[in-house]
């Protein structure tokens, strides 16, 4: 849990807030919003603020969980279709399709906060290593059923497709963009199912 953040459920003045601190920083960047834009925005005052996010850190670090909650759930989705594990790859990859064509799409909140937070050993770095750790393990446990080897590989690869394909996003044609990563997703699944188990020399 985020150092400071209340126990019970949220109030209506924290999830103002959140959701403001979402917005802008996804569209703006964190380092170019202050504490001041967000709280008149959001219709609160400071103490109020400094009573559910101590310190703009937390924040931060409440907006990426917000965030990580949120893809968990489209994984959740994905996975509860009742497919293939091959077929929830597919289902997991269009929907990250889906995003990169939404409407202000800016890229991956994740990737973004770490360019802004280099230091590894900031909270919010390390945040963004435990968020990319649970997709890695993710995709890496249905690459397992779709082929149990090389999986983490495969996984490796998918999540490097998924980087780019946010990177690529929202610098040109989504569409174009997207038709390319599915179409790396589809490639990825081919040689990974046909590819031996035994063969551990994998680069």
């Amino acid at each position: 849990m985020v150092r400071g953040e209340p126990q019970g459920r949220p109030s209506e003045a924290r999830s103002r807030l959140l959701n403001t601190a979402t917005r802008v920083f996804y569209a703006e960047g964190i380092h170019s919003v202050g504490i001041d834009r967000i709280v008149a925005e959001a219709q609160v005052t400071r103490a109020t603020l400094y009573r559910h996010f101590p310190g703009k850190e937390d924040l931060v670090l409440a907006y990426l969980n917000q965030v990580d909650e949120a893809m968990r759930a489209q994984a959740d989705r994905a996975a509860d279709g009742g497919l293939s594990a091959a077929d929830t790859i597919r289902a997991l990859s269009e929907s990250i399709a889906q995003g990169i064509q939404s409407s202000g799409f800016r890229g991956c909140a994740f990737l973004n906060a770490a360019a802004e937070y280099p230091d590894p050993d900031h909270p919010v770095h390390l945040a963004v290593l435990a968020h990319r750790q649970w997709f890695l393990d993710t995709v890496t446990e249905l690459m397992a059923r779709v082929q149990e080897a090389p999986a983490e590989a495969a996984a490796r690869h998918f999540v490097m497709l998924r980087d780019g394909a946010m990177a690529a996003g929202c610098l040109f044609d989504p569409t174009l963009v997207c038709d390319t990563f599915l179409r790396g997703v589809e490639g990825l699944l081919r040689v990974h199912a046909a590819s031996d188990p035994a063969d551990s020399a994998v680069a």
